[in-house]
């Protein structure tokens, strides 16, 4: 009997663990979908022009060390906000909680938040936004920026796998109204991981 629960932990205790640990093979499955996006027109946000030319989107090589388990601090009784935009459009957020994490030996905070229209619906009660920009953005990556998706997480820490981080559909038309990622959220670090820029 010991032993078959001492088993049971050891397989719950790995199963929880798995979920903060690194998988190239995630990233990868990443990457297929966001490239079968991209290629389907149906769900493709760019021109005809790019589109009749796509065959990939152009990634950094998956990196660990943008893999992150952060400390996550629930932010209570914030004001909701309107975001801006790249247009006039101002959808209305709540900064949900942050996330405080650590990256060669430095210690970043960034912001999470959460679309407040959004949220009413099912499939999106427990999605959360996670805009930042950093040292790559208007040379390597995207000058605006790029975003996360990322769930409520159940406990104190969340996982922010940066190698999952892509562009705003504005950075690939100017069709697109997109969130601007706000200052507090601007990270003084090259994050050399997820989607590159798209166009030079």
């Amino acid at each position: 009997m010991k032993k078959l629960l001492v088993l049971v932990l050891l397989v719950q205790f790995g199963f929880g663990y798995a979920q903060e640990q690194f998988s190239l093979a995630a990233v990868e499955k990443f990457q297929t979908e966001l490239n079968a996006e991209y290629a389907d027109a149906k769900t493709s946000p760019l021109l005809p022009e790019d589109f009749k030319k796509f065959h990939t989107l152009e990634y950094y090589p998956a990196n660990e060390k943008f893999f992150v388990v952060a400390k996550f601090i629930r932010t209570e009784n914030e004001q909701p906000f309107e975001m801006k935009t790249s247009t006039d459009r101002r959808p209305v957020y709540v900064k949900y909680g942050e996330a405080h994490f650590n990256i060669d030996g430095q210690d970043f905070q960034l912001n999470l938040y959460r679309n407040i229209e959004l949220s009413k619906k099912e499939q999106y009660k427990d999605y959360l936004f996670l805009p930042f920009s950093d040292l790559t953005c208007g040379n390597e990556s995207y000058i605006g920026g790029r975003y996360i998706d990322m769930k409520i997480p159940k406990g104190d820490t969340i996982v922010i796998d940066f190698n999952t981080a892509y562009n705003p559909y504005c950075a690939y038309s100017y069709k697109y109204s997109c969130p601007k990622v706000p200052l507090e959220n601007y990270l003084k670090i090259a994050i050399r991981a997820g989607v590159k820029k798209f166009h030079d």
